[in-house]
């Protein structure tokens, strides 16, 4: 059926529920996965109150170990579900053509991903990411909610 699974991850509840079922689905399908978490780079102008509070060096700094955690996170609960796990972690403005490239990069033949993530004035003023993942791939979408 699957054999290799991108799932992003940006650390929020829903986010961290949907790694964690889609590891299970990856273990009953014998799949490898690939756990993807798409850094933001710094902005003067943002909605994102880490980058109107911090520096851009103390910005870059806590969002790569924000990132590592997560990543972190996911590749233990991979491994505990004994499921083959790589962890990605890419910079880039809009995180769905991260997650799309990334897909494509590595091969893979779905992406398992939560319904949303972020929620306040930056989900409003930038949408859904899962929508526009939706929108735009040609590789198949598994959204849990």
């Amino acid at each position: 059926m699957y054999n290799h699974i991108l799932i992003p991850t940006d650390g929020s509840p829903l986010s961290s529920v949907a790694v964690e079922k889609s590891l299970a689905f990856a273990r009953d399908a014998g799949a490898k996965v690939t756990v993807l978490n798409v850094v933001e780079p710094f902005h003067v102008f943002s909605t994102e109150t880490a980058q109107l509070s911090d520096t851009k060096d103390e910005y870059e700094r806590q969002s790569k170990e924000q990132a590592s955690q997560y990543l972190a996170e996911a590749e233990l609960k991979a491994k505990t579900f004994g499921v083959p796990c790589e962890a990605v972690m890419v910079r880039q403005d809009q995180p769905y053509k991260a997650i799309i490239e990334t897909a494509k990069a590595k091969g893979c033949d779905l992406i398992a991903m939560a319904s949303h993530g972020r929620k306040g004035v930056s989900a409003i003023v930038l949408g859904s990411e899962t929508v526009k993942v939706l929108t735009h791939s040609t590789i198949p979408v598994l959204v849990y909610r």
